[in-house]
């Protein structure tokens, strides 16, 4: 218990309330400790029953079911991966920043998800942030299943495929490639091709 003390500590914060709202809220609707209805994005229920809490829970619940636990877990792996990753190395002592990046996916991916009627966050805002890092990573290399090995910028794609091929999927992890695109590209990107000055950044309070 103290090993597992330990590592849950080593966590960096912002990717440990994540992590652990993404492992626990799942594991509580699946043992039918709450409706999952009550936890799913839902346009209707937003904004003209006033559930307001519905952005949020669906961000850190995911259906899990023996259909779909393999993927979830597999999600919460890039969650804790990435995030921890990127919260250590490209944020590395600005939390504040990588904190304002995950609000701007969040709110990006809820807009997007009411419109295209998509009740989970959790894939699209893992596959925002695994964008991110692989654009200040791209040369680097990625190990992936049976020993494939590639350059990270070319692991979002992988991941769509291989979502297209064993799923019918894709749609969530390209909804999270284009979120993290925007925010790279309006906090990065363009004040580096373009010189101009970064067009958004956290605010300060």
């Amino acid at each position: 218990m103290g090993d597992f003390g330990e590592w849950y500590r080593s966590i960096p914060l912002i990717t440990r309330y994540w992590f652990t709202g993404a492992t626990v809220i799942p594991l509580m609707g699946r043992f039918g400790l709450f409706s999952p209805y009550l936890m799913l994005l839902d346009f209707e229920l937003f904004f003209y029953k006033f559930q307001l809490w519905r952005p949020l829970t669906a961000l850190f619940y995911y259906p899990v079911t023996p259909q779909t636990g393999f993927h979830w877990l597999l999600m919460c792996y890039f969650l804790y991966n990435y995030s921890k990753d990127t919260e250590t190395s490209v944020y590395d002592g600005r939390p504040a920043d990588y904190l304002f990046m995950l609000i701007f996916n969040w709110i990006c991916c809820v807009i997007i998800c009411f419109v295209s009627e998509i009740y989970f966050l959790l894939e699209p805002m893992v596959l925002s942030v695994l964008y991110v890092w692989c654009q200040f990573n791209k040369d680097r290399t990625v190990s992936f299943w049976f020993g494939m090995q590639f350059k990270a910028v070319y692991l979002p794609w992988v991941l769509v495929a291989f979502n297209m091929v064993l799923r019918g999927g894709g749609i969530n992890e390209l909804i999270g490639i284009l979120v993290g695109h925007t925010y790279y590209f309006l906090a990065f990107q363009y004040a580096l091709d373009y010189g101009g000055s970064v067009i958004i950044k956290t605010p300060q309070f």
